[in-house]
């Protein structure tokens, strides 16, 4: 597998020289926009342009889930899906802003640390969802220009029928038993958000030497967080040392043979933020499109198809899920993920040969 050939570092300068002039750099407005309800004039600005395409590192089932959805409440706005890994959205945003290309109105990803590139290059516009206004402060951003989608964890797991209960990891230390050498499973921070992020944190809390270790282990190297649960539940691996808790979720609870383990050093805390481009060629449909990802409903259909948690203060976890305020995490930082975000995939690329 190649890494990503363009760097958080290089898209920045990218889209920074062809912004040059705007006061992107440290821009802070003087406060957020107040949260905007859905109105019926914007309902019929955003028909009148008729569709919204929407860039997301989100599961594709359920970002065409979330899509269909939104189609059927508004008929006549249709939803394009362009669905890649979140470093792949990354760069395909650098790549396009740099050609003077904006084909993009909403975006999604599971890295965080994007946002803060964005929004620094004064590309992303102020809009606040009516639904956002009651998210805890932590969950959108101060300036108005993003809030958090979707939240969920990168967790540990294993297969039901390679491993028994009371012989299953439950800590990331315990991944370095000789006993799972050539039986884990693990995505890489190059092509995953998720995993970016993840990295991140474990390296800050577990230290490098974790790392060292676990790749003595021969372990399986994949792209995606979504495809360690895959191979989990194929069988090829007995436990995976990092992936999506709402595909394991998923697969759990369609009998398939898979258990999350949250471990006892805590487990990475992932943030996917949803914003809106200035430049997006279709402005009013990406504003009903944001305010509908942000409503009640959306939430909900993300927690219940997708998988994934959500803080929007009316949403019900599903029963026979652990509770979110119940699992120790690891601290988001996406700031520090953003600053170091090269250095992690170039150390983890060396440590483990990918």
């Amino acid at each position: 597998m190649k890494n990503p050939k363009i760097s958080r570092r290089a898209v920045l300068q990218g889209t920074g020289a062809l912004l040059a002039g705007a006061a992107f750099s440290t821009r802070v407005l003087a406060s957020a926009p107040p949260p905007e309800p859905i109105t019926p004039a914007l309902i019929e600005a955003a028909k009148k342009e008729g569709q919204i395409i929407y860039y997301t590192s989100t599961d594709l089932p359920v970002a065409e889930k979330l899509a269909k959805s939104f189609e059927a409440k508004y008929p006549g706005i249709a939803v394009r899906v362009e669905r890649t890994g979140a470093e792949r959205v990354f760069q395909r945003i650098g790549q396009e802003y740099a050609s003077n290309i904006h084909a993009v109105d909403v975006v999604n990803s599971s890295d965080a640390a994007h946002f803060i590139v964005w929004k620094r290059d004064g590309i992303l516009a102020p809009y606040v969802p009516e639904d956002v206004g009651s998210y805890p402060p932590e969950h959108r951003d101060v300036d108005g220009q993003f809030a958090s989608f979707r939240v969920w964890l990168s967790i540990i797991a294993y297969n039901t029928g390679l491993v028994k209960a009371d012989e299953a990891p439950k800590s990331f230390a315990d991944l370095l038993d000789p006993k799972w050498k050539g039986k884990i499973v693990k995505a890489h921070p190059g092509y995953s958000g998720t995993i970016m992020t993840a990295t991140y944190q474990m390296q800050r809390d577990l230290g490098w030497t974790w790392f060292e270790q676990l790749a003595k282990q021969n372990i399986m190297q994949v792209q995606s967080s979504a495809d360690p649960p895959k191979k989990l539940d194929l069988g090829e691996r007995a436990v995976m040392a990092d992936g999506n808790e709402y595909n394991i979720f998923q697969l759990k609870e369609k009998g398939r043979p898979v258990e999350p383990v949250y471990a006892t050093e805590g487990s990475p805390l992932i943030i996917g933020p949803n914003g809106i481009f200035k430049s997006s060629p279709n402005p009013n449909a990406a504003k009903l499109f944001q305010s509908f990802c942000f409503s009640r409903d959306a939430q909900q259909l993300i927690i219940d198809v997708g998988g994934l948690r959500s803080v929007h203060p009316q949403t019900r976890e599903k029963a026979g899920r652990k509770p979110f305020k119940d699992i120790k995490t690891m601290k988001d930082d996406a700031a520090a993920v953003e600053k170091e975000g090269d250095a992690i995939k170039a150390r983890y690329s060396k440590l483990f040969h990918v």
